[in-house]
């Protein structure tokens, strides 16, 4: 019997699936492996369910001789060699599409969040602050009028622009290649980055990590940005410097930043968590019970096609 393993505890019904026609294997300590313990697993199973972080690199994909497919929970893929599993013949899979709500829904919280200063204000009530009504106490910014700079207009991007239009926000957005086919539908406008920066009020990161992107905002970008603007990453972590965000917000610009990833996750600075500014998270963006379900299944799905002797669905790469 072909055997699988599941690096951390994910949908029990989708875990079920697998076992009607596989032996599989949890890693029912629901932690992250260690890259002993990765490099340990790789040699004995057939498939391996992976998570963002475990890298499966070279050194991994040779000591994986029996297996015939890395399945990602995840959307991003960047934890994989995929040239390498390429010419090694073994499928490298991912779980797009479902995550798109669950995420825009998330960054628009951090939006709001920021804005109108929420956890400070919770922080304030629970600390027993809240003595009488104040003019003055905790003032956030209004959205309505605003501007929203959408960097990375794929999926993600697109989905917060919707929600935006409830708010009376005009969209502005960046993106590799201009998507002229859908700017009327969500009322968007296509600007260079740099017209981004110096033009958005409010700036919401949706961009995939690659050698292009990595450290997309630096001192130079924060510099052209406006001293009051909100900047929010639900994204990957090294698409923002956090050394340079850091410098521009204790130089006190910046209104606020929200932030799920970060630079070297699950390392957090100390200097970002002791800002009343910024909004941290634990990298919640898919974290919903329905997103989260059907990652698993799809995930699995893969697997089970992978297994199968049939080409999965969701190939990050080109088979041609």
């Amino acid at each position: 019997m072909k055997k699988v393993y599941i690096s951390r505890m994910i949908d029990e019904d989708a875990v079920k699936l697998l076992r009607e026609k596989f032996h599989v294997d949890v890693n029912e300590e629901d932690r992250e492996l260690t890259r002993e313990e990765l490099l340990d697993i790789a040699p004995k199973y057939d498939a391996i369910l992976t998570m963002l972080s475990n890298k499966i690199d070279k050194e991994v994909i040779d000591l994986a001789k029996n297996v015939k497919i890395f399945a990602d929970y995840s959307v991003g893929f960047n934890n994989f060699d995929v040239a390498y599993a390429k010419e090694k013949g073994i499928y490298l899979t991912n779980t797009p599409d479902v995550l798109t709500n669950a995420t825009a829904d998330l960054a628009f919280s951090l939006l709001l969040g920021v804005a109108r200063r929420v956890v400070e204000s919770d922080d304030y009530v629970r600390m027993g602050l809240f003595k009488e009504w104040k003019p003055k106490l905790l003032l956030g910014k209004e959205l309505f009028g605003k501007t929203l700079g959408i960097v990375g207009f794929g999926r993600i991007g697109q989905a917060v622009a919707e929600r935006a239009k409830g708010f009376g926000l005009k969209v502005i957005y960046y993106n590799r290649s201009r998507k002229s086919e859908v700017e009327e539908l969500y009322s968007a406008k296509y600007v260079s980055f740099e017209n981004l920066l110096e033009e958005s009020d409010f700036i919401s990161i949706h961009t995939p990590l690659s050698d292009e992107t990595y450290h997309l905002f630096g001192k130079e970008q924060f510099d052209m940005m406006k001293d009051d603007a909100v900047l929010v990453n639900t994204s990957r972590g090294p698409v923002i410097d956090e050394e340079a965000l850091i410098e521009t917000l204790q130089s006190a610009r910046l209104f606020g930043v929200g932030l799920d990833v970060y630079e070297n996750e699950p390392v957090v600075p100390k200097s970002l968590i002791g800002m009343k500014n910024v909004v941290t998270l634990p990298h919640i963006g898919s974290a919903t019970e329905e997103a989260r379900r059907a990652m698993a299944f799809i995930a699995v799905n893969n697997i089970i096609q992978a297994l199968d002797g049939e080409v999965p669905n969701n190939l990050v790469y080109d088979i041609s």
